[in-house]
C-alpha cells in the first residue's frame, strides 16, 4: 500500500508508546480466500485491555485493497463487518464488488475485531452454538467453550473494539478515514466516531443499529418482515394460486413445532449421516428469520412454508443447514456476539420490553435464549451507549423489508447525526450496499460528503419472483 503520514501523526509518534510504534512496520504481500487479487495484509499489535497499554497484546490482522489510482484520495475506507462476530477478511471479496468504485481512489481497509477471523478467533469446539438441537445442548456447549477461551470476554466489547480500530489507524499512517459499517458495524462506527471525532471524515452505515437499540429484541421486525412475504404471496396471482392457505398452513407448522410434535429423520446434508432430528422452535424460527434477511430467500419462503405442511420439509432443512453449515472461518464469533450482546444489549431489556417485542410473533423466546447463557459469560453490564452528536457528514441506508435493522433505527441514529442523509430502499432486506446502483452511490457520497446524494435509482431495485416449486419460480 502507499503510505500517507500527516504532519500531526509524525508529531504523534513522538509521544505514542512503544507498542504502538512496533506496529508501523510495513504489512505483507498477501492473497486471501475469495479474492483473486493482491493485498496488503498487516499484523497491528493492540493493547489486550487498553486500560493496561504496557501489558499483554493482541494482534489484529488487517487486510488492505489498495487504491488503483497511484496518486489516491489520503482517506481510506475502514470496513467494520457485522455480527457480532463476523470479520472483515470473511468479506474481503467485496472490495471487487460493493466497493469497486470507491476502491479507484481510495484505499479499503478490511479489520477483523478483536476476537474474529484472524485477530484471535474466539471459537467453540464441536457442533456450532446455533446449530444446537435445543437450548439445553447450547447452554452446555456455551458452558463447556467458556473453559477453553485464552482470555476473559469481558475484553471483547465495542468499547475496546473502538479503541482498536484508533490503534489501527495511527499503525497504517492514516490521517481522517471514512467508515463503512453493516449491521452491528454501525454500531461500532458511531462508538468510534464518537469517542475520536476527529479522526472521521465520514461514514456510510447500512442496516443501522440505533445507539439505544437492544439487538436480540427483534421479534417484532421480524413478525412485520413476515407478514410482508404473506402480503406479496397473497397479491401475486401465481403466488396465493400455488399456495392459497400460506397463513394458516405457517400458524399449524408452528404449533406443531411448539408441541413438539415434528421429528424428522433425513441424511445429513454435510456427512450423510442417517440423523434423527426433534424439530426445536430455536431452529425452526432462526431458519424462517434467516430467510427474511434477503428477499431472494424470503421469496422462497412459501413453498419452503407449503412444502413442510405437506409432509416434504426436504427443503426447509436445506435452507436450515445452509445457514449454518459453514466453513470455519465463514463461522461467527460465537464467544464474541455473546460477549457483546450480554454486557451491552440484555441489561437493558426489561420484561415489559420483552414482552411487548414478543407479542404475537414467531420469534418467541430468542432474547430469552441468550440471556439464559449470559451469567456464563462472565460479563458485566456496561453503561447505556452514548448519544452524543456524530457531526461528520453520515450516509444511513435502510432496506423497508429488513426484518432486524428496519428503517426506523435509522430514523432514530439521525436524531444524533446532524449532517446525515437517510436512504430507504423499499424492495431490498438486510443490506442494500451491494444492489444495483449502490456502489456507485458509495463512491459519490464519499468524493461529495457534504453534497445531497440522488439516490433514486435505487427505486429501481425490483424483486425476485416466488418460488412455486422445485424447480424455481415455475411449477
Amino acid at each position: 500500500m502507499k503510505w500517507r503520514v500527516s504532519w500531526a501523526v509524525l508529531a504523534l509518534v513522538f509521544f505514542i508508546p512503544a507498542w504502538a510504534q512496533a506496529a508501523t512496520a510495513p504489512g505483507r504481500d498477501c492473497h486471501l480466500p475469495g479474492s483473486e487479487a493482491g493485498l496488503r495484509c498487516h499484523a497491528v499489535a493492540v493493547p489486550l485491555d487498553p486500560q493496561r497499554p504496557g501489558g499483554a497484546q493482541l494482534q489484529l490482522h488487517v487486510t488492505v485493497a489498495p487504491a488503483f489510482r497511484q496518486v489516491a484520495s489520503a482517506d481510506p475506507l475502514f470496513v467494520l463487518a457485522g455480527g457480532p462476530g463476523q470479520a472483515g477478511s470473511s468479506i474481503v471479496a467485496t472490495h471487487a464488488t460493493v466497493f469497486q468504485r470507491v476502491r479507484a481512489t481510495r484505499d479499503i481497509v478490511f479489520i477483523d475485531q478483536r476476537g474474529t477471523g484472524r485477530s484471535g478467533k474466539l471459537r467453540c469446539a464441536g457442533t456450532p452454538l446455533d446449530a444446537a438441537a435445543n437450548d439445553a445442548d447450547m447452554r452446555d456447549g456455551f458452558a463447556r467453550c467458556v473453559t477453553t477461551l485464552p482470555h476473559p470476554l469481558a475484553l471483547y466489547s465495542t468499547a475496546n473494539a473502538a479503541h482498536d480500530l484508533e490503534r489501527v489507524r495511527l499503525a497504517l499512517g492514516y490521517g481522517k478515514v471514512n467508515l463503512f459499517g453493516g449491521s452491528y458495524g454501525t454500531r461500532l462506527g458511531q462508538a468510534y466516531a464518537r469517542r475520536y471525532p476527529d479522526s472521521v471524515r465520514a461514514l456510510i452505515l447500512d442496516g443501522v443499529a440505533a445507539p439505544g437499540m437492544v439487538i436480540p429484541a427483534s421479534a417484532a421486525a421480524a413478525q412485520r418482515a413476515l407478514d410482508g412475504v404473506f402480503e406479496r404471496c397473497a397479491a401475486d396471482q401465481a403466488c396465493v394460486r400455488a399456495f392459497p392457505a400460506l397463513r394458516s398452513e405457517f400458524a399449524a407448522l408452528l404449533a406443531r413445532v411448539d408441541a413438539g410434535a415434528v421429528t424428522l429423520d433425513f441424511p445429513h446434508p454435510r456427512t450423510a449421516q442417517p440423523t434423527r432430528l426433534p424439530l426445536s422452535n430455536m431452529r425452526f424460527a432462526y431458519t424462517i428469520q434467516r430467510s427474511l434477511y434477503s428477499p431472494r430467500d424470503s421469496q422462497r419462503l412459501p413453498y419452503l412454508i407449503h412444502s413442510a405442511a405437506q409432509g416434504n420439509w426436504g427443503p426447509f432443512l436445506a435452507r436450515g443447514f445452509a445457514a449454518t453449515d459453514l466453513s470455519p472461518e465463514g463461522e461467527l464469533a460465537m464467544p464474541l456476539l455473546l460477549a457483546v450482546l450480554c454486557a451491552e444489549d440484555l441489561p437493558r431489556l426489561s420484561p415489559a420490553l420483552r414482552e411487548a417485542d414478543e407479542r404475537g410473533s414467531f420469534l418467541r423466546g430468542h432474547a430469552g435464549r441468550i440471556a439464559a447463557l449470559c451469567p456464563l459469560t462472565g460479563v458485566a453490564a456496561t453503561a447505556a451507549p452514548s448519544a452524543r452528536p456524530i457531526h461528520a457528514p453520515a450516509l444511513l441506508l435502510s432496506g423497508a423489508l429488513d426484518p432486524v435493522t428496519p428503517p426506523i433505527g435509522a430514523a432514530s441514529a439521525a436524531r444524533t447525526m446532524p449532517n446525515a442523509q437517510q436512504v430507504v430502499v423499499a424492495r431490498a432486506g438486510h443490506g442494500v450496499s451491494m444492489l444495483a446502483c449502490a456502489p456507485r452511490l458509495l463512491r459519490e457520497f464519499l468524493d461529495q460528503p457534504d453534497q445531497a446524494l440522488n439516490a433514486r435509482c435505487l427505486d429501481d431495485v425490483a424483486l425476485p419472483a416466488f418460488q412455486l416449486g422445485h424447480a424455481g419460480t415455475q411449477p
